[in-house]
């Protein structure tokens, strides 16, 4: 049935999801999130946007593999509590500062997956061409400096860093990916936790290799043909100066989505009641397990 939650989102042809369906989701991720180790106790915390100024977020001191739908917070763009029993995540400031900075992003995960984090208290970014997928999908994965969490400057640090790219190591504390929906989030959080295990295995072999500036070129001509194109961060620390793609990680327009109409599914005759009302045949389904 979990499946069944992801399906709708990605189905949604609206801008914000119906707050039923948000609500539904994050459950989903925090519990996805929690089971793969990407967490340990109450850590991390998810949030949707689901209006011009209204933002859903999981609440402080709840475990995110148990959380429950009706513990989420809903919040302003400018941090004002709107409704909701429990207190915002203390994290609330980094997610307010990235949706402002970006007005393409729908959703925030920030988790403590190991290896990556490791790689982030190491102070080393993952920002080497090495992997066709990384480089198609996210390209460098940069470190915000350190800042203590839940403060001002750690917000700000990291909305500077999301300008240009969808996934941020958090200097001595974990990281943070942003996307369409809060399912494309998680997959950035596994892409770069995946890309922390290999990189880590292939240092322990010799060092990584590096793929060529042509072959970069390689797969920015292949994102091209299918309609995309690489992220602004594709490339970064590339040494040859005649490669073209390392100085083509361009200034992004804040409000410039990376994602390209080819990637999104869209079922335009999925209506926001019919949405509600599969959520609650979802939601009869898992209390009867």
């Amino acid at each position: 049935m979990q499946e069944a939650i992801e399906s709708l989102v990605g189905a949604y042809s609206g801008r914000y999801l119906p707050e039923s369906l948000a609500r539904a989701a994050i459950v989903e991720v925090g519990r996805r999130t929690y089971s793969r180790g990407f967490v340990a106790a109450n850590d991390g915390n998810i949030s949707v946007r689901i209006g011009d100024d209204v933002i859903l977020a999981t609440p402080t001191g709840r475990s995110k593999g148990f959380i429950r739908e009706d513990e989420l917070v809903k919040v302003s763009l400018s941090g004002e509590k709107l409704e909701g029993l429990l207190e915002p995540s203390s994290e609330i400031r980094m997610h307010l500062g990235i949706y402002r900075t970006r007005p393409d992003v729908m959703a925030v995960e920030h988790a403590h997956p190991p290896i990556c984090t490791g790689f982030a208290v190491a102070g080393v970014a993952l920002d080497k061409c090495i992997l066709a997928e990384v480089v198609m999908t996210l390209g460098a994965i940069p470190i915000a400096g350190f800042a203590a969490p839940s403060t001002q400057e750690l917000a700000d640090a990291v909305a500077e860093k999301v300008r240009l790219c969808d996934a941020v190591l958090l200097a001595n504390h974990g990281a943070v990916t942003v996307g369409r929906d809060i399912f494309a989030a998680h997959y950035s959080m596994e892409r770069i936790e995946h890309l922390a295990a290999i990189t880590l295995v292939a240092r322990q072999l010799g060092g990584e290799k590096l793929l060529t500036p042509r072959q970069v070129q390689e797969i920015s001509e292949a994102q091209r043909v299918s309609g995309g194109r690489l992220p602004a961060l594709a490339c970064k620390t590339c040494d040859d100066a005649s490669c073209s793609l390392g100085s083509s990680a361009s200034e992004r327009d804040p409000g410039e989505s990376t994602v390209t109409s080819s990637e999104v599914t869209v079922a335009e005759d999925v209506s926001e009641e019919r949405v509600a009302e599969l959520v609650s045949a979802i939601r009869e389904e898992f209390a009867e397990l």
